[in-house]
């Protein structure tokens, strides 16, 4: 029970944060705005399509604003409390870096899903407008939300080895950017190869399934991993740090 109590007290202080700071606004206006384009240019715009299709495009397009937003919104997770000096003062409360890692991680993980949430609106219309399942919508946002949550560990991972905030972007950059585009690199390598790389992509062989409104197992214990795999990574790395 301390230790919920401890992560739900970080929790707490980073949204509080988020509030304060106009970061949180700002980042998701700008991925709301984005969402909302792409959704008129490809799904309204563009030539009559199926409204299954619609739909699917709509997911696809919400992902790419989704995956910029979260390194924006995980760069201070850590590398801001390195630069004012409250990291230390973390370092010597009664608390693990585990309950940072999850309490940061948890008030980051609010702000993204509320943010993927407000773009219910556009499948709605697509839902009133055309002929598409509930469960479709559900399992995209279901994809979102686990594509976020993959990609929002991977930013407070790069924090945690970040001194500013700017390079924390710049690291997360380089790691989501080629997790991403595996991929393109299996399309053009021979098998078991190309099937490898394909499973490890962040995106694409994973994410097309939900966009599809269809749940596969392998695609949720994958992004369950990723997030799994680079929080604990982002715990070792505080606790490196801690008894240096």
């Amino acid at each position: 029970m301390a230790a919920l109590a401890n992560v739900g007290l970080i929790a707490g202080r980073e949204l509080r944060a988020y509030r304060r700071s106009p970061l949180g606004a700002i980042v998701v206006c700008g991925m709301l705005l984005m969402s909302g384009i792409l959704f008129y240019i490809f799904g309204l715009s563009a030539e009559r399509l199926l409204s299954a299709e619609v739909l699917r495009q709509f997911f696809y397009n919400a992902s790419g604003p989704l995956m910029i937003a979260c390194p924006l919104l995980s760069m201070r997770l850590v590398a801001e409390e390195r630069q004012t000096g409250t990291l230390t003062l973390l370092n010597t409360a009664p608390i693990t870096d585990a309950q940072i890692v999850m309490g940061k991680f948890l008030s980051a993980l609010c702000v993204i899903s509320l943010a993927t949430l407000l773009t219910a609106y556009m499948p709605a219309l697509i839902f009133v407008n055309g002929k598409v399942s509930v469960g479709h919508i559900l399992v995209g946002y279901l994809g979102l939300l686990l594509l976020g949550a993959a990609s929002m560990s991977v930013g407070l991972f790069a924090s945690t080895l970040a001194r500013s905030q700017v390079v924390a972007v710049v690291i997360c950059a380089l790691i989501l950017g080629p997790m991403v585009t595996l991929w393109m690199l299996a399309k053009v390598t021979d098998p078991p190869l190309n099937t490898f790389l394909g499973a490890l992509s962040l995106h694409h062989e994973n994410f097309k399934p939900f966009m599809d409104g269809v749940l596969k197992l392998d695609a949720v214990a994958y992004y369950l991993a990723v997030t799994g795999f680079f929080l604990l990574a982002a715990t070792k790395v505080l606790e490196a740090r801690r008894w240096r």
